[in-house]
């Protein structure tokens, strides 16, 4: 599968293990990789009471920090599902009718398919699709497991549907995770004997909780869990996205500062 590079004179590509990744607040950010332009879970509508699916309101608590209109040419998306509006708002689904790939969920795949066509792919764990670069050589993407709450995964996608999260690699070219709403060290601990180490995770976090879900336990990573997978990843560096914006979050800046700095990692936390 192919994704035509968008052309994006004030972009920089990657050198050695570093690379700009722009975040917007919620789990949206933008970064070159490979000479391609990927944006993550696109949320940029207004603050505001939002239904999801079983009846839960969410409520948005601050806007993106820059719009559509701001990201520039986009080649891929990475959406790590599309059920919830924290994660694919009405915005974002407009944006997805002009960017050349989508990648997903395999339900996701289906549910999008319908306005997307062939320009959304759903993942399965461990399922890869191969990009081409401007140049020459190419990008590989694969889709990596993701349990978006506590417990055996089959019985919280049941509850709140499937998520995927992604690693993508190339030759000369750092290794980057994207984590998608994970809350499971297990899936984590998978991924690092795949693909550890990784040079950049991009790891969503905030602690979200319901108490009417899962009796309040996590459904993403809290900020000490997001120190744990640091340090099983072995990753280099790690931007954080998903902790703000949103009231559901329980967890913020100043927490994954602390857990961090607790940890050992403060030098590898990258905040925006």
């Amino acid at each position: 599968m192919t994704a035509t590079p968008a052309a994006s004179p004030a972009a920089s590509g990657p050198s050695d293990n570093q690379f700009p990744v722009r975040v917007f607040g919620g789990p949206t950010a933008l970064f070159e990789y490979g000479g391609l332009r990927f944006l993550t879970d696109p949320t940029f509508d207004a603050p505001g009471d939002y239904p999801a699916p079983g009846g839960t309101g969410l409520t948005k608590t601050a806007p993106a920090t820059g719009s559509p209109a701001d990201l520039g040419p986009v080649d891929v998306v990475l959406l790590s599902h599309d059920e919830h509006p924290d994660n694919l708002d009405a915005s974002g689904r407009a944006l997805l009718a002009d960017v050349p790939l989508t990648l997903t969920t395999p339900g996701g795949g289906s549910r999008l398919g319908d306005s997307l066509g062939d320009r959304v792919k759903g993942l399965e764990d461990w399922e890869s699709v191969e990009l081409d670069r401007p140049g020459g050589g190419r990008v590989t993407v694969t889709g990596v497991p993701a349990v978006h709450g506590p417990g055996e995964r089959a019985e919280v996608e049941r509850v709140v549907g499937e998520v995927v999260g992604f690693v993508l690699t190339g030759d000369g070219l750092p290794t980057v995770y994207v984590s998608g709403d994970n809350a499971s060290l297990t899936a984590v601990k998978d991924i690092a004997d795949r693909f550890g180490p990784v040079d950049t995770a991009i790891l969503f976090a905030g602690a979200p909780r319901f108490p009417f879900l899962f009796d309040g336990e996590l459904l993403v990573l809290d900020s000490v869990q997001a120190a744990e997978a640091t340090r099983i990843l072995d990753a280099r560096r790690v931007v954080p996205v998903h902790f703000d914006s949103w009231a559901h979050f329980t967890e913020g800046r100043d927490d994954l500062v602390s857990a961090f700095t607790d940890a050992g990692l403060a030098d590898r936390l990258e905040l925006a």
